[in-house]
């Protein structure tokens, strides 16, 4: 063989032995398969089925490209040499800067009115953060640490950025598993509620029609975020960050002389920050790390936690429409986990198979947007009781 063939031999045999498809021959390569079949499926919910893609495609995407062998995308910097691109990006969730940030443009996009308008809802938010503690004593039951319990159980709340937060103080090690829980339970809210909001209603609590709710003044909408921020805020510091953000973020709303800071809030910074969230948490999903016994026990109690936190909703609510004289459909009491605006939404589409003339969405609203305050609450108690 010349010397030119044998040059030209050697490049290309470096070429395939430094490729990412020599990786997946290699001990362990077919779990780069299995998370790449995941992140295929949840794009395949994303696009085709339309599960909240603004949140689940760029979660499948970071998914991806973190299990293409030899990418890189997720290397720190090391030995003065940069590390890759969404390792970068990562750090906004790493750092807590990014879950405050997305509560303030929720707060934008938030209103308190029905809210304030039918103050017992905050009871219903309340009761639908059941799941946060179930899952905590469930996972101390299973041998894990205090803070992991804590950061694991937040995952009942259905609320991604306060998971993200609370992992971050406490248990940053399992952050990538309790960051793709929280959000793909958060994505996948219409296909989990559902069955459990039927499985404990009837027919008749179903198909209620409740009364509407009365005017609320722009009054009372600028006193209350600030009136929140200082009661809650005196009472459990460290939740400053995350229920600061949020009530600025609505005080910007309602003021009526910020627009165009609200707007931007709610839109550009939104969209911004949920691509970067989305592709960074996906990314941490890599195959070595990613599937192991305790990252099914992670997803297992999350889901379980999601669960008890969507029943504790529907059960009060069921209690509440018995004592109301079945005024009260039981159904809102779902939508008291904090997933804004997506609980509310199955909530009305429950409701309106059994009544086609039923519109629950508003009094939907009122737990949905306390769950939020209650799942900030849980976490503020867990992260001044453990860190």
């Amino acid at each position: 063989m010349s010397s030119f063939m044998q040059s030209l031999y050697e490049i290309f045999s470096g070429l395939i032995a430094d490729s990412g498809f020599m990786l997946f021959f290699e001990s362990g390569g077919y779990k780069y398969f299995i998370m790449i079949a995941v992140a295929i499926f949840f794009m395949y919910l994303a696009i085709a089925k339309k599960y909240e893609p603004l949140l689940l495609l760029p979660i499948a995407f970071g998914m991806l490209l973190a299990n293409l062998p030899g990418a890189g995308l997720m290397e720190p910097p090391k030995d003065g040499v940069v590390g890759g691109l969404i390792w970068y990006i990562y750090q906004g969730d790493a750092l807590g800067i990014f879950p405050p940030l997305i509560f303030l443009g929720v707060g934008v996009m938030t209103d308190f009115g029905p809210l304030i308008a039918n103050p017992k809802s905050l009871l219903l938010g309340a009761s639908a953060q059941l799941g946060i503690f179930v899952a905590f004593l469930g996972a101390l039951l299973l041998g894990m640490s205090p803070y992991e319990a804590a950061s694991i159980g937040i995952i009942g709340g259905a609320d991604g950025p306060t998971a993200i937060y609370t992992t971050t103080k406490l248990a940053p090690d399992i952050l990538s598993t309790v960051a793709v829980a929280a959000y793909s339970y958060m994505a996948l809210i219409p296909i989990i509620q559902p069955p459990i909001m039927k499985l404990l209603t009837t027919k008749k609590e179903r198909a209620i029609k409740m009364e509407q709710l009365r005017p609320v003044s722009k009054t009372e909408k600028i006193i209350f975020p600030v009136l929140v921020s200082i009661l809650v805020i005196l009472i459990l510091p460290s939740t400053a960050s995350l229920i600061g953000m949020l009530m600025l973020g609505n005080l910007l709303k309602v003021c009526g002389v910020t627009e165009k800071i609200a707007h931007h809030a709610s839109e550009a910074l939104m969209y911004i920050l949920s691509l970067c969230i989305g592709i960074s948490v996906g990314a941490t999903t890599n195959a070595e790390t990613f599937l192991t016994v305790d990252t099914l026990k992670v997803l297992a109690l999350g889901l379980f936690a999601f669960m008890v936190s969507t029943a504790g909703g529907v059960l009060l609510g069921k209690l509440m429409c018995k004592l109301s004289g079945g005024k009260i459909n039981p159904l809102i009491g779902a939508a008291g986990v904090s997933a804004v605006p997506m609980a509310a939404r199955v909530a009305q589409n429950v409701g309106k198979e059994e009544n086609p003339n039923n519109y629950l969405l508003m009094h939907a609203m009122g737990p949905n947007v306390a769950g939020v305050i209650g799942s900030a609450v849980a976490a503020g108690i867990f992260i001044a009781l453990f860190d």
